[in-house]
């Protein structure tokens, strides 16, 4: 960590990241110069930068609707009060104390950064230091301002809808934030690019996260809110040059508020910014960073094969009958886990959607043993059992609804709130947590489950209001990090267990969640031929080893697509499902052949970086591709997918140009499936048909 002390300046940061800091005359501090070591524009005169913290409260100041750094907000009140800087476990931190006078109010910018990355990571603390309390209506997590201008800038976001998650979507910045003159006007634009989550499912519509590159190729910055419920970013324009601001939920967008009392504290969700000479340098440390924050786990060096029963074969109708073989067929195959997705608890001949919430077993479906013969057959097949269960909803229909107090739910004017036929537990509730600590305890622990998938069907939306809540959005964000608490109290007490992040596909697939969860379902795209561009782009939201990519091969596909759909996983955490047990010896031998390959490189996918040598993936793109880079001069993957267009493309490697490269087409295992050869610049890719796919590895020659 190097650090350096002047009057009114100030640097912080580590061989990767080098932070500046300005104090004005009136004591507000600035972040005014954010780089890394490969940027050439490190030196010159400081751009305009922002207040490092912006707030608006109640009585004092424009709220969010308003323009924004106009001089008016709260945050040009705190002034600079001193700063902290250390090191811990790998870490660099900063923390830069402001303080407003008239009202007390303490806000502390808690600037984190590991240890040779170029990521910083930023939230801040308030705390009420003065007589009366203060209602705060919004504050920022990250400010960076002095970006290059608008129009020197795209901007990269990614659309995030149910069955199509991850589209990634370019235009320049300028198309959103209009020029205006500045140099007549006296004021900057008010014009910005401004994203909002929404509702209990946080990635739904967009991720929480965005880019920029500069159009000559020379810089970007890639970020993301770690928030579990509601979130916003702005992009606009100030003194000439582009800002950014990074906040989690506001009074405006999602009807957040807190009340700070004289002594209480609050602190804002994190936001992340990786930065890079090019967009895939900055993705890759954006992955490194993730790697760095989350709960360590086994499983993200394990990387074990899950057989999951639900999509496109038994669809939440497990029954002992259906499952004896399929479980068989899994283990074949290589599956070192099978988890029984939803329907296991359903006894009711109306349905189970609006019953479920106790959590018990079905004896209808389960008529000989009951579940347990079904879990043990598993376990015989040398696999890991696993069950699915939606945690945090409960059915009108469901006994739970009645034994629970009405303030353990989601809740608006003392009314319990109904969705889809469900209530919603609030897990700042004791007896909501105690209820599914019981449930978990006893499926994990007395019936030695060893997987779970927790899926999330329902959005609520602002959130609730609870006796002690100021505004629904403060009570749904106090319930998704009581529910992450939950959870990390779950895998504290069953440590071996692995857990499987799911909301309807990838609707809360957010870097908050990410933290605590081992997998990450990225969608519940039924058709294989719209799941390449799912899976190709995952990596931006998620790292490899934990995006969990469904494979579901059926006995009425042909051999081509058979490879394409078991291939699609093959860059991530295979997802295995399908009517293996109904397949030809033919066509279980080209699932195990697929799995075969997967184990095989697994150990290089837990430590491995993205690219993207085709661009991100559009929705409709006739050719894609995701590469995985191992550090140093290791292992190249290569997953390319063929919908149309040409049957041969030229496919640019730019780390491996120069080098003498060895091309291996892992899969398929048909020779006339692929065809790869280098030719010392780039890659010449052939794939005969449509669709098809190839899975190529490129190392030295030997």
């Amino acid at each position: 960590m190097a650090s350096n002390q002047r009057q009114n300046e100030f640097t912080w940061g580590h061989e990767a990241l080098d932070a500046r800091f300005a104090v004005d005359a009136d004591g507000t501090p600035r972040l005014v110069r954010l780089t890394h070591p490969d940027d050439d524009r490190r030196t010159g005169p400081p751009p305009a930068a922002l207040p490092l913290v912006e707030l608006t409260a109640l009585g004092h100041g424009s709220g969010w609707s308003g323009p924004r750094f106009t001089g008016t907000a709260f945050g040009a009140r705190l002034a600079h009060r001193g700063q902290r800087t250390g090191s811990r476990d790998g870490w660099q931190w900063l923390t830069v104390e402001l303080h407003d006078p008239a009202t007390g109010l303490t806000a502390f910018a808690e600037l984190t950064s590991p240890t040779g990355l170029p990521v910083l990571r930023s939230r801040v603390r308030l705390r009420n230091d003065g007589r009366e309390p203060l209602v705060v209506q919004s504050v920022s997590s990250l400010l960076l301002g002095g970006l290059p201008a608008p129009d020197a800038l795209d901007v990269h976001r990614a659309r995030n809808d149910w069955l199509a998650e991850c589209r990634w979507y370019t235009e320049p910045l300028r198309a959103s934030v209009a020029d205006i003159n500045t140099d007549v006007h006296e004021h900057d634009s008010r014009a910005a690019l401004v994203l909002t989550g929404r509702g209990s499912w946080p990635t739904d519509g967009h991720l929480a996260m965005g880019a920029l590159t500069e159009r000559d190729g020379g810089r970007a910055w890639v970020w993301q809110v770690e928030s579990p419920a509601g979130w916003r970013w702005d992009l606009g324009e100030r003194a000439h040059g582009s800002y950014l601001a990074l906040n989690g939920p506001t009074d405006a967008e999602h009807q957040w508020r807190i009340r700070l009392e004289p002594g209480e504290e609050f602190t804002t969700v994190p936001g992340a910014l990786a930065l890079g000479p090019d967009l895939d340098t900055a993705m890759g440390a954006l992955t490194s960073y993730r790697r760095a924050i989350r709960r360590p786990h086994p499983d993200h060096t394990a990387l074990p094969v899950v057989f999951n029963d639900y999509m496109n074969t038994l669809m939440g109708d497990p029954t002992t009958a259906k499952l004896l073989p399929l479980i068989d067929a899994a283990a074949d195959a290589g599956a070192e886990y099978f988890c029984i997705d939803s329907g296991w608890y359903d006894d009711d001949t109306r349905g189970w959607w609006d019953s479920v919430g106790a959590w018990q077993p079905s004896p209808r479906r389960f008529p000989d043993g009951g579940i347990q013969a079904v879990l043990d057959r598993i376990r015989e097949r040398g696999m890991v059992p696993g069950l699915w269960l939606e945690p945090e909803v409960v059915g009108v229909r469901s006994p739970v609804a009645a034994e629970l107090p009405l303030e353990a739910f989601f809740q608006r004017d003392g009314v319990r709130l109904t969705e889809q036929g469900r209530h919603q537990l609030d897990l700042r509730h004791p007896a909501a947590r105690a209820h599914l600590d019981k449930t978990v305890d006893r499926i994990a622990g007395d019936w030695g489950v060893g997987y779970l998938k927790l899926d999330y069907n329902i959005v609520v939306d602002p959130g609730t209001q609870a006796p002690g809540d100021l505004a629904p959005g403060a009570g749904l964000l106090g319930h998704a990090q009581a529910y992450l608490d939950w959870l990390s109290g779950v895998l504290d007490r069953h440590p071996g267990l692995v857990v499987e992040n799911c909301a309807s596909g990838g609707m809360r697939m957010d870097g908050a969640t990410l933290a605590v969860a081992q997998l990450q379902s990225t969608s519940d795209q039924q058709d294989p031929l719209r799941y390449p561009p799912i899976a190709a782009a995952a990596p931006t939201a998620v790292p490899p080893e934990q995006g969990a990519v469904w494979a579901y091969p059926q006995p009425e596909h042909d051999d081509d697509l058979i490879a394409w759909t078991l291939g699609g996983a093959l860059l991530g955490r295979i997802h295995l499902s399908g009517h293996l047990n109904h397949m030809s010896d033919h066509q279980r031998a080209l699932v195990r052949a697929a799995v075969d390959v997967y184990k095989s490189i697994r150990g290089d996918l837990a430590r491995a970086l993205p690219f993207w040598p085709l661009g991100l993936p559009g929705w409709t793109d006739e050719w894609l591709a995701l590469g995985l880079r191992t550090p140093g001069d290791g292992t190249t993957y290569l997953s390319l997918w063929r919908r149309g267009g040409p049957d041969e493309l030229r496919i640019p490697v730019p780390h491996l140009a120069g080098r003498a490269v060895r091309a291996e087409v892992l899969h398929p295992s048909s020779a006339e499936a692929g065809r790869a050869v280098w030719g010392g610049e780039e890659l010449t890719v052939s794939v005969p048909r449509t669709p098809g796919m190839v899975l190529i590895r490129l190392g030295p020659e030997s």
